[in-house]
């Protein structure tokens, strides 16, 4: 059997982009937060996880191309080696003392922050334990430990203590969760599943992608639900609410540093450039220096969860700035993203198995610089959209 086979079979995205339906790798034109253009057409930007708006922050931009100017465009190797610059140290002695740990470490990416923390720490004999709603990320890190993965049902603290209780006494046990989940935009239990985690002598892992930022004034969930110091690694991104590229782990000291002298990631992958470490150092002063951006983000979901709902509208448990708008269907969804494009609206749709078969929708979520008028023009789109599609 030829390799390439499932290559010429694969017709599934060719027969959507048939129906003129097909919303994925849209290349931009320009961006400037909350509108974005394809082409001439000009769309208010709700498919973003931009939280803070502070891509196209002054002091964020400045201190890029800065950084450029003296360092250049790329590190050209990895954290191991030549790849090292001050600049990533201050940004990692910086982090740990904002989340609240004692050390952290910077990787290219927030993929390979999860895939080389979770695939360094979990060995042979070891467990690791997701939440079924985790991000891909999370899974990918799972598999390539050697060790074995077991799920339990999200945010389900009887399912997740069943799946402890049927562990070997003598083998080691991560606990791994998304804090605010990316696709309902709804946070873990994080002190329900501390206890669990306690009571079964398990470490937990919590990733914090979507909640750096946004929740606890920008220190994410554990200090939002008061538990930074019973929650063992915390994990976040660059690319969302720090406006830049690349990731973090955050803990004790020497767990950070075994994880620096072990993750693959790490080692075998060229550091983020100069440009993005500083940038991403100048968005967390502006989160110091601005906290109401945090709250702001968050007022806007709650105001946009009610006017959806309002409309009969089935937003799910969101408790944050990503507020999905769920309508079942993935044919439906589709048509529903097209029309809210037409009208000038960017949304994501997302069918399984990015969520269960059936829970088909378009994840909306929101930037801290929408303006009220933006807000309102999304939500009177949504109204003609489905009504004529019948939904509401």
């Amino acid at each position: 059997m030829d390799l390439f086979n499932k290559c010429q079979t694969f017709t599934t995205a060719k027969d959507v982009q048939a129906l003129g339906l097909y919303p994925y790798f849209i290349p931009l034109t320009n961006s400037e937060g909350t509108v974005a253009w394809v082409g001439d057409h000009k769309l208010i930007m709700i498919g973003s996880n931009n939280y803070l708006g502070l891509t196209t922050h002054p002091k964020v931009r400045q201190a890029a191309l800065d950084a450029i100017r003296h360092y250049g465009t790329s590190c050209t190797g990895s954290r191991f080696l030549n790849g090292t610059l001050e600049l990533h140290l201050e940004l990692e002695r910086r982090l740990a003392d904002f989340i609240g740990k004692e050390a952290a470490l910077v990787f290219s990416t927030g993929y390979q922050t999860n895939v080389g923390t979770i695939s360094a720490l979990v060995g042979r004999n070891d467990f690791v334990i997701t939440d079924k709603e985790d991000h891909a990320s999370i899974l990918d890190g799972c598999r390539l430990s050697y060790g074995e993965m077991r799920r339990f049902p999200h945010n389900d603290m009887a399912g997740l203590e069943r799946v402890l209780s049927r562990l070997p006494d003598d083998a080691g046990r991560l606990v791994v969760v998304d804090g605010v989940f990316s696709m309902g935009g709804d946070i873990a239990l994080l002190p329900e599943l501390i206890g669990v985690c306690r009571k079964y002598g398990a470490r937990l892992m919590v990733d914090d992608a979507h909640s750096v930022g946004v929740l606890g004034d920008g220190r994410g969930t554990a200090a939002h639900l008061g538990v930074t110091a019973q929650v063992d690694l915390i994990m976040g991104t660059f690319s969302k609410s720090f406006a830049s590229l690349g990731g973090f782990i955050a803990g004790d000291a020497e767990v950070i540093h075994y994880i620096q002298h072990h993750a693959r990631s790490l080692i075998f992958s060229a550091s983020i450039p100069a440009g993005n470490a500083a940038a991403a150092l100048a968005a967390l002063e502006v989160m110091i220096e601005e906290p109401e951006r945090s709250r702001r983000v968050m007022e806007i979901g709650e105001r946009m969860r009610q006017g959806f709902r309002s409309l009969g509208f089935d937003v799910g448990s969101s408790q944050t700035p990503i507020v999905p708008v769920i309508f079942g269907e993935d044919m439906t969804t589709f048509k529903a993203w097209k029309m809210l494009f037409d009208a000038g609206v960017y949304t994501n749709p997302v069918i399984s198995p990015a969520v269960p078969e059936g829970q088909a929708l378009l994840r909306t979520s929101y930037i801290a610089t929408h303006t009220d008028e933006q807000l309102e023009f999304v939500l009177e789109a949504f109204a003609q959209v489905g009504r004529r599609l019948g939904v509401i």
